[in-house]
């Protein structure tokens, strides 16, 4: 087990991207979306390292393929970080939408669940547990609007601690204009209760973590 994790798993924040309609595109159409993005995402995710002067193993624990989209699992130590961190996603969405005049939009969710690591049956580490389970029920939300993000009541209040943590974000965001909506209660397809509230940037940008070594 790793060395993270205990009976409960690991607390951590969780962000979801979910490719909208992809399903309903042409194979060749798919492959294109999906490799630009996952491209698009590494340099990001590699400048961000570089910027916080982190490994990606101080950063994230994994990924998570889901075939139109993936999930990162972030290390437990950036809890509140993954609000910022879908935020920053949510950046690469107009550059994508004038790639490719089929593509209709990403639809993102951050929550802080539970996850647990194992090895799949080719020996690569992999995630389960509730965290995951979770964080997919609030793209059910359907006042979900394009260019903001999903985030649950749980990720937004590691989100609140952790900006002000740092006085510097909190400043940040204000000069990137951070706005937020009030927050929703729906029931998902299992008809359980969630609570939810939409973040988005009126200026748009990649948010770099703290340098926390």
């Amino acid at each position: 087990m790793n060395n993270l994790e205990n009976q409960t798993g690991v607390l951590t924040d969780i962000v979801l991207i979910d490719i909208i309609n992809f399903s309903k595109l042409h194979s060749k159409q798919q492959l294109e979306i999906i490799t630009f993005l996952t491209k698009s995402y590494k340099k990001m995710i590699n400048k961000i390292l570089y910027n916080s002067q982190l490994s990606i193993d101080e950063m994230i624990l994994g990924f998570v393929p889901t075939g139109d989209g993936f999930f990162c699992i972030l290390h437990p130590r950036l809890k509140g970080y993954g609000t910022v961190l879908g935020m920053s996603f949510n950046h690469f969405s107009e550059q994508i939408a004038r790639r490719y005049a089929y593509y209709q939009g990403l639809r993102i969710a951050v929550h802080t669940g539970n996850v647990f690591t194992f090895k799949d049956i080719t020996e690569n580490q992999n995630f389960i547990g509730k965290g995951l389970n979770d964080c997919a029920r609030y793209l059910e939300f359907k006042n979900y609007n394009i260019s903001t993000v999903v985030v649950s009541d749980t990720a937004y209040d590691y989100f609140k601690q952790f900006i002000n943590s740092y006085d510097d974000y909190s400043e940040l965001l204000n000069r990137q204009e951070f706005k937020h909506s009030e927050f929703n209660t729906f029931k998902d397809k299992h008809n359980e209760e969630k609570k939810c509230c939409l973040v988005w940037l009126r200026k748009a940008g990649i948010i770099n973590p703290p340098k926390m070594k």
